[in-house]
């Protein structure tokens, strides 16, 4: 069993194709549990709803949208009103440094400013529980982790649980209260891991190094089974 508290930030890591964005699609409602049931909040979850955001890898914009009504678009959905629509709208932006690219359009906008759209979009929303299916991993080393100091900045501000898919050893390291190493098929829980690091952590550190090779271990072994299995299939054939 997989249990998030509220307020943690645990990372799911894994090698691909073990099950990591399926069970993130669970928790958002958007496919069944093939086994078990999920929780969120006491509450068994049969489908998405508000207390559950959503943060994807290809951005979701819209394309017809600015960055302002991309933001304020699940709110108009919500029947706020047109002030305080506009109040929330004009704090993610500053939040997320996009108050000069409000009126410009998906289209015109890098990776990394997309990506601070989408978060904005979901955080609009004010759903306690955020999913992300790794939101950073189509984006350059810089940007990379001028978001994910962004991402924790905001996370230690607003206090959310944040489930957050990834295939870098270092990004869960540097993000994580806890790093859930998940088995290659069928996808379990192979080590529920603590990071006891202070933040802002250090990846040039011994103790990050160390926690590191250990990951690494882990995640490879359950790679050369992915690999002892496609050789068998091929063999097979």
């Amino acid at each position: 069993d997989l249990d998030v508290q509220k307020g943690e930030f645990v990372c799911l890591l894994g090698p691909s194709g073990c099950g990591k964005s399926t069970l993130l699609n669970a928790v958002a409602g958007f496919q069944p549990p093939t086994r078990g049931t999920v929780t969120a909040d006491g509450k068994t979850v049969t489908g998405p709803g508000p207390d559950r955001g959503m943060v994807f890898q290809e951005y979701a914009l819209f394309p017809w949208m600015t960055v302002a009504e991309n933001v304020a678009f699940g709110l108009q959905i919500k029947s706020m009103g047109k002030a305080e629509i506009a109040a929330r709208v004009e704090a993610l932006l500053e939040k997320l440094h996009l108050q000069d690219f409000r009126h410009r359009y998906p289209k015109d906008l890098s990776g990394g400013m997309r990506q601070r759209v989408a978060i904005a979009r979901v955080l609009a929303l004010d759903s306690p529980i955020l999913l992300m299916d790794e939101p950073f991993g189509a984006l350059d080393a810089l940007t990379r982790r001028t978001l994910q100091d962004e991402l924790l900045r905001i996370w230690q501000e607003v206090g959310k649980t944040i489930l957050f898919v990834t295939h870098s050893i270092e990004e869960s390291i540097y993000l994580a209260d806890r790093i859930i190493v998940m088995t290659y098929r069928p996808g379990t829980i192979k080590q529920d891991v603590r990071v006891d690091m202070p933040r802002p952590r250090d990846g040039a550190s011994a103790e990050f190094n160390r926690l590191k090779r250990d990951l690494s271990l882990m995640v490879m072994e359950e790679q050369q089974r992915f690999s002892a299995d496609e050789i068998r299939s091929v063999t097979a054939d």
